[in-house]
């Protein structure tokens, strides 16, 4: 059985706090889960979507002797966080407990009776290169080091990534009939079950379609109100629909970086999905592929190490643009281009670089193998940059 990059971490940090562990529906929580409790001495499972097990929680009735308990999707519990407080407060001594779910957990912190201090956050990511070629040396790197750059993976490891996207099922299943499948049933549970447990959503059709476009605007700037003219409904509406897809980890959206030294963009984010076997371009999946690597590189710095790591695009009022910023505490640290097959270094990667002093920038092309360095910045085959994140 696959282990997952997260399972380490947080069976460490389950020792100290609880930990919670969000991130997109079957992108493999309750799995990872499920192989730390196997672990564990003594250990309990519970899931808010099993009735039985949702008497349990109100009961709360636990072991009297050391174990960890998992609570799964508990966040469909309007008043989880004051009860969890309770419960660690009265029990942490002996009981661990790994809370799991289906939308962003860290969200809460803002609350009244925060958490802060009781756990630990985790965003658990679809399965990347790195992960399913090995540890790379990215593990022990610190903002502003050298990324280590040395072997590549597999051509076919990233080919079936990109044809059946991360999530573990359709990616094991290497079948395009299972894919269409899983897509399928997946997107109609999350609008008819995740989407109506946590919102409420009165023209769930229309909140569909916007789903449906935000996969054609993939690795674009994004518009509000072109998305809604084309939906015949309020700014506010698309706004606040936008905003459930990125709770619930549909969508991620990148915000272009503003800096001094160029007159760029203040607003117009990019979007990309969670799941990029949905995109259809070519050049737009392949970005989204690369966007999602990077967030995930970008979240376990942040998740597990505590760096205040962050992913942006760059875009000035010329027309200029760079796929890729990855920055700490908002201060530039490497950029990334993605392209096809063009191996002659893009125009707007060098000025960035110059304008920026940015002293890492890549290059990374999915259709190529040459690598070499071309005016301090290295265009090198998506293989191997992929296979040193995470």
């Amino acid at each position: 059985m696959l282990e997952r990059y997260l399972q380490v971490p947080v069976e460490a940090d389950l020792e100290e706090k609880m930990v919670f562990v969000a991130g997109p529906r079957q992108v493999g929580k309750t799995t990872l889960a499920k192989q730390i409790l196997a672990r564990a001495p003594a250990g309990e499972y519970l899931s808010w979507d099993r009735r039985q097990d949702r008497q349990l929680l109100r009961a709360a009735r636990w072991p009297a002797h050391p174990a960890l308990v998992v609570l799964d999707e508990i966040h469909k519990w309007r008043g989880w966080k004051r009860w969890i407080k309770g419960e660690y407060d009265r029990h942490g001594d002996r009981l661990r407990f790994l809370v799991t779910g289906s939308a962003r957990l860290d969200v809460y912190r803002r609350g009244g009776d925060s958490l802060q201090g009781r756990y630990h956050h985790y965003r658990l990511h679809p399965l990347s290169v790195a992960e399913l070629h090995g540890p790379g040396h990215q593990a022990q790197l610190a903002p502003g080091d050298e990324l280590v750059l040395e072997q590549p993976a597999s051509a076919d490891v990233l080919e079936q990534l990109l044809r059946f996207g991360g999530f573990p099922e359709p990616f094991l299943a290497a079948n395009a009939r299972s894919l269409r499948r899983w897509q399928h049933q997946r997107l109609e549970r999350f609008f008819r079950e995740d989407i109506r447990d946590l919102e409420i959503v009165r023209d769930l059709a229309s909140m569909q379609l916007l789903a449906d476009m935000l996969a054609e605007r993939v690795a674009s700037p994004l518009s509000l109100n072109s998305l809604r003219e084309d939906l015949e409904v309020s700014h506010k509406t698309v706004t606040k629909w936008l905003e459930i897809f990125e709770r619930l980890y549909h969508v991620f959206r990148l915000t272009p970086f503003t800096s001094r030294t160029f007159r760029g963009l203040k607003k117009a984010p990019k979007v990309y999905l969670w799941d990029w076997s949905l995109v259809s371009d070519p050049g737009a999946k392949f970005e989204n592929l690369v966007a999602a690597h990077l967030l995930k590189f970008c979240h376990l710095l942040a998740d597990r190490d505590g760096w205040n790591t962050s992913l942006h695009y760059l875009r000035d009022s010329s027309g200029r643009e760079v796929d890729f910023l990855v920055c700490h505490r908002n201060q530039p640290w490497f950029m990334v281009e993605t392209k096809l097959n063009q191996t002659s270094i893009d125009g707007s990667l060098r000025y960035f670089a110059k304008r920026l002093q940015v002293t890492q920038a890549y290059q990374v092309v999915l259709g190529a193998e040459r690598d070499f360095i071309s005016g301090g910045i290295r265009c090198l085959p998506a293989r191997r940059f992929l296979a040193a994140l995470v």
